[in-house]
């Protein structure tokens, strides 16, 4: 297949599915690599940006784990679900530049504020928080520890669900649940009396 030759968006008036992309891609399409990159690329820098707090560096982070994506292909199974294995590799290369250089703060308040930080900023809780409540959950947040922030926001605020944070984490469903409860536990006895969770952060199937 010549490299100009572009991938058909559909078959049969539906979009290719990710699994008919990644077949394509692994018998040396670049084309449909090209496109699943594109179909995941705002996700993946958003699962980075989560991990550094660093617009520039989830952008490198995302990069480099696409294109460790690519060669990795070969040892990727056909019938598993793309987008958590990539996340689960976006999310490495983010935890190894992130370690490297050592940028943890504000975080959480990042996050909640959905403040702009180039294009791998997340923003969906924004539309979801304001006002006081926002105020107290960024007050909440700050106080627990990093790793329920990020079981947090991996559900809320990148809506995966259970299912791929289990990928993305490298652990059982069962392990995504407990942790999920035990850090939603803290983040109410962090709360203020009087502010409920249930209306902004109310567990979903998945």
């Amino acid at each position: 297949m010549r490299r100009e030759d572009p991938v058909p968006s559909s078959v049969e008036g539906r979009p290719l599915e990710d699994a008919e992309l990644t077949e394509r891609a692994k018998d040396g399409d670049v084309r449909a690599y090209e496109e699943l990159v594109l179909r995941y690329r705002e996700v993946a820098c958003r699962t980075a940006y989560l991990i550094t707090g660093n617009a520039a560096d989830a952008e490198d982070a995302a990069q480099d784990a696409f294109v460790k994506a690519f060669y990795a292909l070969s040892r990727f199974r056909s019938d598993a679900p793309f987008r958590p294995w990539i996340l689960r590799i976006v999310s490495n290369e983010a935890k190894n530049r992130r370690r490297s250089a050592r940028r943890r703060e504000g975080l959480a308040l990042r996050l909640a504020e959905g403040r702009p930080s180039g294009d791998a900023a997340p923003s969906p809780e924004a539309t979801v928080l304001s006002g006081e409540t926002r105020d107290a959950l960024v007050a909440a947040l700050e106080r627990l520890p990093e790793g329920d922030r990020h079981v947090i926001a991996y559900r809320y605020f990148l809506d995966l669900s259970e299912a791929e944070m289990a990928i993305v984490m490298g652990c059982r469903r069962g392990t995504v649940k407990s942790r999920l409860a035990r850090a939603l536990a803290r983040l109410r006895e962090a709360m203020p009396a009087g502010i409920s969770l249930s209306e902004h952060l109310e567990p979903a199937d998945g």
